[in-house]
């Protein structure tokens, strides 16, 4: 078995100012032990590095803030099982789901956005842009407002939701084929469809339901439990890694669709295979915690610009998600006293600037409409 590990030279992108800054996250190297090979960028393994260890370090702290504060050190022990029985029972039955429900969604929206943006070359198409969120609301709603739920899990509605608006998403934005534009635009209408239809039952809804849905639907991580927590994990060991291969046969389509058929890509196959996972990590995330807003659409765009590649990179999305969603949780548990605000409604105040911000830099661009 041999190695080798060989300079690779940056692609140009027009987009890219002639900077050092920029620059310095094009420098790659390329490791190949047979029959493996990939890209090495330092810069890029350099800012998962840096993120990893705050989003494991946001993770204690949101394991330690309570009614009863832990010290990190008690937290950190009892995380590898070696504290006392008190501290134990308090970390592992009551605040532990909490924490790890944050640190997945988080990790799960950010690479579901990291792949739609990149499918679409758009950096504003995510989740929660494009329907896919709404749709995987409307159906919980509908759960809990109409009893349709057959017996079915909350889960198992949002996936059932998600999967059909992607759906018709995909159906309606086909004409020989798909684009990333119209995929975008199509998903703009049917988020509002499901919007729509959500407020209907609400409005139709007993008091008691829409206060249940109400809280679902703002993004929420108080009370969760290990049964919540279950079935996101299993659908993050089988997806996530599949999202990592599908990331780099994507880089393919960033020459267009023409050069990628040439190259041997299949092209529609690559796209109903990100939309696929994409809209699981979604669906999942969203039926543990509700839909916690703007965090598919920023994580993308901050780690793009971390690790200052032309792409948004899902590893550094994810770990970006997670850290998002973790540390606007502790604000919220801890902006008001004796309140704990829903994370989502902190996101929303931190990805709103965001939007706008990618809204304007579009329109500078002369790709804003």
């Amino acid at each position: 078995m041999t190695a080798e590990l060989a300079p690779v030279p940056g692609r140009k992108d027009p987009a890219d100012r002639p900077t050092s800054r920029r620059s310095a996250g094009r420098i790659a190297f390329r490791l190949a032990v047979p029959p493996v090979s990939g890209v090495l960028r330092p810069r890029s393994a350099a800012v998962c590095l840096v993120l990893a260890a705050v989003a494991f370090l946001a993770f204690c702290v949101e394991t330690a803030v309570g009614d009863i504060s832990l010290p990190l050190t008690d937290v950190m022990r009892s995380l590898v099982g070696a504290g006392d029985p008190g501290t134990e029972l308090i970390v592992h039955e009551l605040r532990l789901p909490r924490s790890l429900a944050g640190l997945l969604v988080g990790i799960a929206f950010g690479v579901s956005g990291a792949l739609l943006q990149a499918m679409t070359h758009n950096p504003l198409a995510s989740p929660d842009m494009m329907g896919i969120t709404q749709g995987a609301g409307t159906a919980v709603v509908a759960g809990i407002v109409l009893g349709w739920d057959g017996g079915l899990s909350t889960q198992a509605l949002g996936l059932l939701g998600a999967l059909t608006a992607a759906l018709l998403v995909y159906a309606l934005a086909w004409k020989r084929g798909t684009t990333g534009y119209r995929i975008v635009l199509v998903g703009v209408g049917i988020a509002w469809i499901c919007t729509s239809v959500t407020d209907y039952l609400m409005a139709r809804g007993r008091r008691f339901q829409a206060q249940a849905a109400l809280g679902w639907l703002v993004g929420n991580l108080n009370g969760r439990t290990w049964q919540q927590i279950g079935p996101l994990a299993v659908t993050m060991a089988v997806l996530v890694p599949v999202a990592l291969l599908l990331g780099r046969l994507m880089r393919t389509l960033e020459l267009g669709d023409d050069v990628a058929r040439g190259l041997g890509t299949r092209v529609q196959t690559v796209r109903v295979a990100v939309l696929v996972v994409a809209v699981g990590l979604v669906a999942f995330g969203t039926a543990t915690a509700g839909p916690v807003a703007f965090v598919a659409l920023a994580a993308p765009q901050v780690a793009q610009r971390l690790a200052g590649l032309s792409f948004p990179p899902p590893v550094a999305a994810g770990l970006t998600g997670a850290v998002m969603v973790l540390v606007s949780d502790l604000v919220a548990r801890r902006l008001i006293p004796d309140t704990e605000l829903p994370v989502g409604i902190v996101t929303g105040v931190l990805g709103a600037p965001v939007l706008l911000w990618l809204l304007v830099r579009a329109n500078r661009a002369g790709s804003g409409g």
